[in-house]
């Protein structure tokens, strides 16, 4: 099938992929009483006493905004929010059909971190959660970094943490086949960018200690000229042994590679000089790092993707549906660390060790317990870490 020409045709036909419906009758001059004017000022009253009625009278507690800049769309790059339109929304239709999470696109005019912010902050009393999506790095931290610091509110970049999230899970379980523990393993993670970052310091916060992180310069180290302001700070908690020199090198006995970077930059003769049964996620997108027929044959014993069409695809869609679902079931203020752990395990589990395999690490997008356990995991560890207030 051709998808391109059908996604086409199919746009044109939808129109869009979301809808607001209304669960409210409308038809007749009492359900209109009740809906609007006069009985709606009731409602209105009660919040202007106490903001938090918000999420009881209104869609608040069960809608997230899905925000972006258009600047880094899929594999697309910088195509402006409006081209960026259709992915919001297709992230929408995500949320509602796998977690009942009602979500509505913003696509803002600007690459300004500080008119993103504003923008955000100013029409935040509107949502229950805030997921930005496709904004590019370094821009997409700040972004992040200070939208968390003024809203009380969950703020999510799942290019960031969703992805994270889902390796997380998916390491979980390959290392389990291959026997190693993640405080012992060396790992290299190609790709400094978003999601490089957060599952680097995912990885980490679970015990991860011999890191080594690559852009496409080569090795990051502390003290490396030319890094960014997000890549400094990362580069002084990873790499240990300040390890120098192109991918080639550094990933010379490594027990697992992590790529969120770019086509076929890993090669057959880079596995075969790791260690023993090595763990390759080659998850740049749609053409991977290394192709899994290429890793395995170079004596990788585990493999992981971001397509669809091999096993072990490392999808956000595992992790954001249930995360949000989760943090606006107990109306958490943020989505920590301890959050996102849970998650990752929640996913790993609904693997049982009779049933794990070097092509079966992850469940599918399909699995129907995927979101309640996410969901689930992701509500108790905000009430344990006391960000939940329902």
């Amino acid at each position: 099938m051709d998808y391109s020409e059908q996604a086409l045709k199919q746009h044109r036909e939808w129109h869009g992929k979301i809808r607001v419906n209304t669960p409210c009758p409308m038809n007749s001059r009492e359900d209109l009483s009740v809906a609007y004017t006069p009985g709606v000022a009731a409602p209105c009253l009660e919040i202007a006493k106490d903001v938090e009625k918000s999420y009881e009278y209104t869609r608040r507690g069960n809608l997230v905004a899905v925000v972006t800049d258009g600047t880094a769309v899929l594999g697309l790059g910088d195509i402006g929010p409006e081209a960026g339109m259709p992915v919001m929304e297709g992230k929408c239709a995500l949320f509602q059909a796998f977690a009942g999470v009602d979500a509505f696109p913003l696509c803002v005019r600007s690459k300004d971190v500080d008119e993103i912010v504003h923008t955000v902050e100013m029409i935040a009393g509107s949502f229950g959660g805030i997921n930005l999506e496709d904004i590019g790095a370094p821009r997409c931290f700040e972004v992040e970094r200070k939208l968390k610091e003024r809203l009380d509110i969950p703020v999510f970049h799942d290019d960031q943490h969703g992805t994270a999230v889902v390796t997380m899970a998916a390491m979980l379980n390959a290392l389990k086949l291959v026997d190693k523990k993640i405080e012992e393993v060396s790992a290299v993670v190609n790709g400094a960018g978003a999601a490089g970052t957060a599952c680097t310091e995912l990885l980490m916060a679970l015990g991860l200690k011999n890191v080594v992180v690559c852009d496409r310069f080569g090795a990051l180290y502390e003290g490396m000229p030319g890094m960014t302001e997000a890549q400094a700070p990362l580069a002084a908690r990873t790499n240990p042994e300040k390890k120098q020199g192109a991918l080639a090198e550094v990933v010379r006995g490594a027990d697992v590679f992590l790529g969120f970077s770019a086509p076929n930059c890993l090669t057959g003769e880079m596995v075969k000089s790791m260690a023993a049964d090595p763990v390759i996620f080659a998850c740049a997108n749609p053409t991977p790092e290394i192709f899994p027929e290429e890793a395995l044959a170079a004596g990788a014993r585990v493999v992981g993707t971001g397509r669809s069409d091999y096993p072990n695809q490392i999808n956000n869609v595992l992790a954001f549906p249930g995360i949000f679902r989760g943090a606006l079931d107990v109306r958490a203020r943020e989505i920590n660390d301890g959050m996102k752990a849970a998650a990752a395990r929640a996913i790993a589990d609904l693997i049982p060790e009779k049933e794990l395999r070097e092509d079966n690490i992850i469940p599918s997008v399909f699995n129907r317990d995927v979101v309640p356990a996410v969901a689930k995991a992701v509500a108790e560890a905000a009430r344990r870490t006391g960000v939940a207030r329902a």
